[in-house]
């Protein structure tokens, strides 16, 4: 239990040594100058240690009672900034994802306006990068990571749902007689490769026999996300996630040369602390995020 002085005194005494009067500091608290009075002389008593000098009908603070002043006041004035600020916010939670720059930008940026149209009480901060982050400091609420989990102690992780992978290029790389029609055609085509990807060209021609590919050429990017945007751009035949693409599809500045078919995998992890997930405002955000996982047109069979 803190060892301070009653809150009451404590007022009395910051408005009185601001306002260098007990009539005033009466006025501004609504309290008679005697109550005031009676207050701070009750804070003299506790500390045990005189705070005013009474001359005639005026105040004058003792040497010890202008540092405290100083001190009191600095603390009314904190707790007075903390007040306008919340009030200013009118949130009661705030969560904070860190997530994948590709994932936050492509698919759940999108979404955000929708969990602050459902829970209006709660913001939400996104940051967004590759570096790895603490969660036991307490500043990141959930960590959305590509490949493996953080797998420590303490940290729950839950797997996105297998993501379909797929070839993607721009609506003019299809048209005409020497479009990319089928798989046989890809060599003539130049590629673009994402570089930190989990499932690659390497990858695709190995599960395609008998189709060779030039793997040394071809735009190289570290974000799928810049991948996704030279697809459009026409430089070339990407291969992501369909999870990334969706608005890209559904806008029809990409298309699906092969087809929806593609390998599933899982590319996604969602973390947290343990101690943590009960928390209102983390079941609340972990729950709706999975819910819109689920329904997420690419990951539907």
């Amino acid at each position: 239990m803190r060892k301070i002085p009653p809150l009451a005194s404590l007022q009395a005494f910051e408005s009185a040594s601001r306002l260098n009067s007990f009539m005033r500091a009466a006025d501004e608290l609504h309290l008679t100058p005697s109550a005031v009075s009676h207050r701070i002389r009750d804070l003299e008593k506790h500390l045990g240690i005189q705070l005013f000098h009474r001359v005639h009908r005026s105040v004058v603070l003792t040497d010890a009672g202008r540092r405290y002043a100083k001190e009191i006041g600095a603390a009314f004035g904190r707790i007075e900034s903390a007040t306008q600020q919340i009030a200013r916010v009118g949130k009661s939670d705030l969560i904070t994802v860190h997530v994948v720059p590709s994932l936050g930008a492509q698919w759940l940026m999108p979404r955000i306006a929708r969990f602050s149209t459902l829970y209006p009480d709660v913001d939400v901060r996104v940051t967004a990068s590759n570096d790895k982050v603490a969660l036991e400091d307490g500043s990141i609420d959930f960590d959305i990571r590509y490949g493996a989990g953080l797998g420590r102690a303490g940290v729950e992780t839950e797997m996105f749902p297998p993501e379909p992978i797929v070839a993607l290029c721009s609506p003019q790389m299809v048209k005409g007689k020497s479009g990319l029609k089928s798989p046989s055609d890809l060599p003539q085509f130049p590629l673009i490769h994402s570089e930190v990807n989990l499932y690659g060209w390497r990858e695709w021609q190995g599960d395609h026999a008998g189709v060779a590919l030039n793997l040394v050429r071809g735009l190289r990017f570290d974000r799928s996300f810049m991948s996704i945007f030279a697809a459009i751009d026409n430089l070339g035949v990407c291969l992501e996630s369909m999870l990334l693409v969706e608005r890209q599809l559904a806008a029809g500045s990409l298309v699906l040369p092969f087809g929806k078919e593609g390998p599933r995998i899982e590319c996604h992890t969602l973390n947290y602390l343990s101690s943590r997930a009960r928390l209102p405002k983390m079941r609340l955000f972990r729950d709706w995020l999975m819910q819109a996982l689920a329904e997420s047109p690419s990951l539907q069979d």
